[in-house]
């Protein structure tokens, strides 16, 4: 007798966060959300039991996918040949998605107990991304896509909007999985920004202030940020120092970031 956790004859593993979705009506609509087209550079992360894979493999000649479990990974050896189906094995936050030539579409079902790592991962190739579509869980995905002076507006949100156009577009529920994971799922997707409007001098100086102004989310600005601004930083910027940090703008804090660049200030 099979369990809860249990699908298709495969014993979802804790450890590398699975849960599969199973309902066809949500499947279509993801896939008709993604239109794949001939000739694009597709790679699916975590294929699983290849709910996704199939119907992609339905409108595009080839496929990559990453995957990390060795079982799921002889399902798909056995069912696809190497000329319709690229399999990288390996963990997606190690691998690197520049091999795989350009413009790259990236999706997949992310493994939501490590989304947040896998996103910053994604992030550093996206000079040669065209889009990402990645179903998440919903808070994740309300995190990303957050305006400034909200609960949810933080590290994840200034980052990754820096960098990309977000928008979400529908949501899934726990029963079109099996298992049902306990929470609400939504299907996001991350179109890069030129780079001409990548504005930030200094990227890794940019994170640094992020992580600094969100790290203690209560505290003031004059608190969070003193290894960055002083009192005359703050006020060549306008910015009120009494602000916390989840009152200011990816703009703004690319404006603090390229002051403290030229001013040759360096955490």
């Amino acid at each position: 007798m099979s369990n809860d956790r249990e699908t298709d004859g495969h014993r979802a593993r804790k450890r590398f966060g699975q849960n599969f979705l199973s309902d066809p009506n949500i499947i279509r609509r993801i896939i008709d959300a993604i239109r794949p087209q001939p000739g694009e550079t597709m790679v699916e992360i975590g294929p699983g039991l290849g709910a996704m894979t199939a119907p992609l493999l339905e409108r595009i000649d080839h496929l990559h996918v990453v995957e990390i479990d060795r079982d799921l990974i002889a399902r798909l050896r056995e069912r696809y040949s190497p000329e319709r189906l690229s399999i990288h094995e390996g963990d997606a936050l190690k691998f690197d998605f520049g091999t795989l030539g350009d413009p790259l579409r990236i999706v997949g079902n992310l493994p939501y107990n490590i989304s947040t790592p896998i996103l910053f991962h994604l992030a550093a190739f996206a000079e040669q991304v065209q889009d990402m579509t990645f179903m998440l869980q919903k808070e994740v995905v309300m995190r990303m896509v957050a305006e400034p002076g909200t609960e949810d507006y933080g590290r994840l949100s200034v980052m990754l909007q820096y960098r990309f156009r977000m928008g979400r577009m529908f949501d899934v529920p726990p029963g079109a999985f099996r298992p049902a994971p306990k929470v609400m799922s939504s299907i996001v997707r991350l179109v890069p920004l030129p780079a001409e409007e990548l504005t930030a001098r200094d990227e890794a100086l940019l994170g640094a202030i992020v992580t600094a102004a969100f790290g203690q989310r209560r505290k003031t600005l004059r608190n969070t940020l003193r290894e960055f601004l002083d009192e005359a930083g703050f006020a060549a910027l306008g910015l009120d120092p009494g602000l916390r940090g989840e009152r200011l703008s990816v703009a703004e804090f690319v404006a603090i970031a390229n002051y403290c660049s030229g001013a040759g200030k360096r955490a």
